[in-house]
């Protein structure tokens, strides 16, 4: 079977047209989670005028020299202050609160004392001290959030400083996923069979894709038969813009899924990449609809799915990525094993600053051991020419942390 490079593999992946961005307002308030689908850009500056960092009083720094000035009175939080200084006065001024005219520094209220209706300068400050200039925070025209942003607590505060009550929002792409084989058995079914093995790929994945800002669709498990996978693939076909199953993509009698794609009437985009694990991958689209065909291996149909499915999540929201690249230091030898685009199970950890991976409790064997994905987990990538590498090398690494 010949095999497209990896590389090549993303290339077309990334060509592919997807559905314009579609989106939807939603309040604030229930918008954590979801992706923007606008640029929030501020209206105005913040503060909009010079304000008081800490509470003081309000001066023209030129009169500290004076040792003492009189006190013109409060200017509390909120207040709109129209009094203007003059040489020898202040004004108490409370955090947040907007600067009187003609004063130009806050002295601290521990810098002086306070004796009959005038303060006494124990201690200067320099020019300016205390005061939030104007645009200190942002300016009018400035992008504060960009369209594609996943949207977090720090977004949502942003966003009701800016008064935004509704905000416009990708609409989740719905995400289909289907595992296939008569060996599987899904989760709560009971089997006096020891052949079977218990389902988990249906509800790795799901998750996966829930975490990464899309709708998943639970469809279960459906055994080697071809109408029946032709059957709940044309089901799911109708309900979601990508259909993700697991298993029956090899070269066995039972992998079916390879032979239904087509009698689907989708176009084949590439089946069969140089990548250790998970080879078999398949892409193919109908329409505006996608179908990702994974192996069946737990560990082989997770990564496949972030290499492969992700990106075409990301390009339905929005988004210019979903997981992070970084490179990283080698703490032990790694042994390559194979000629393949390899993406092995690792633990990163960050030491002063910088990224570093090893494979400590990470186990040595087939494309199954899901497992390896816990703690830490991440996925180094080495090239189809790389030999054995050693303590120190650079390499680049998947994040495998909140998408």
């Amino acid at each position: 079977m010949s095999l497209l490079s990896y590389e090549t593999s993303q290339n077309m992946l990334s060509l592919l047209g997807v559905h314009s961005l579609r989106y939807e307002r939603v309040p604030l308030s229930i918008s954590l989670g979801r992706v923007l689908a606008e640029d929030i850009v501020a209206e105005y500056d913040e503060p909009r005028f010079p304000t008081a960092s800490m509470d003081g009083y309000a001066v023209l720094h030129s009169d500290l020299e004076l040792g003492e000035l009189t006190i013109l009175g409060d200017n509390p939080a909120g207040s709109e202050e129209k009094r203007v200084i003059m040489n020898g006065e202040c004004i108490k001024t409370f955090t947040g609160s907007m600067m009187p005219e003609g004063a130009d520094t806050l002295i601290q209220i521990e810098n002086v004392t306070v004796s009959d209706g005038k303060i006494i300068v124990n201690e200067s400050v320099a020019k300016g001290s205390s005061v939030r200039p104007i645009g200190e925070s942002y300016e009018a025209g400035d992008v504060l959030i960009k369209k594609g942003t996943k949207i977090g607590f720090i977004e949502i505060g942003v966003m009701a400083s800016l008064n935004k009550v509704m905000v416009n929002v990708a609409i989740k792409p719905r995400v289909a996923v289907i595992s296939t084989g008569s060996e599987i058995l899904d989760l709560g079914e009971s089997s006096n069979n020891p052949a079977q093995i218990r389902s988990s790929n249906n509800y790795t994945l799901c998750a996966l894709f829930e975490q990464a800002g899309a709708e998943a669709i639970q469809l279960g498990t459906v055994g080697d038969n071809r109408e029946s996978i032709m059957s709940v693939f044309q089901n799911a076909l109708e309900c979601a813009d990508i259909l993700v199953s697991t298993g029956g993509v090899s070269v066995g009698d039972y992998d079916f899924v390879k032979d239904v794609v087509p009698r689907l009437g989708a176009e084949i985009v590439f089946k069969g990449v140089a990548i250790k694990p998970g080879k078999h991958i398949l892409v193919a689209q109908k329409g505006d609809k996608f179908i990702v065909s994974l192996p069946g291996f737990a560990y082989s149909s997770t990564v496949t799915a972030v290499l492969y499915v992700l990106p075409l999540v990301a390009k339905m929201l929005g988004r210019e990525s979903i997981y992070r690249i970084v490179a990283a230091k080698l703490s032990q030898d790694f042994t390559k094993r194979s000629k393949l685009s390899e993406f092995t199970a690792c633990n990163v950890e960050v030491i002063d600053g910088e990224y570093y991976v090893d494979f400590n409790d990470k186990k040595i064997g087939s494309s199954a051991i899901l497992t390896n994905m816990l703690n830490s987990g991440a996925l180094m990538i080495t090239a189809p020419d790389d030999s054995n590498l050693s303590v120190g090398t650079l390499v680049n690494v998947i994040l495998l942390e909140s998408f």
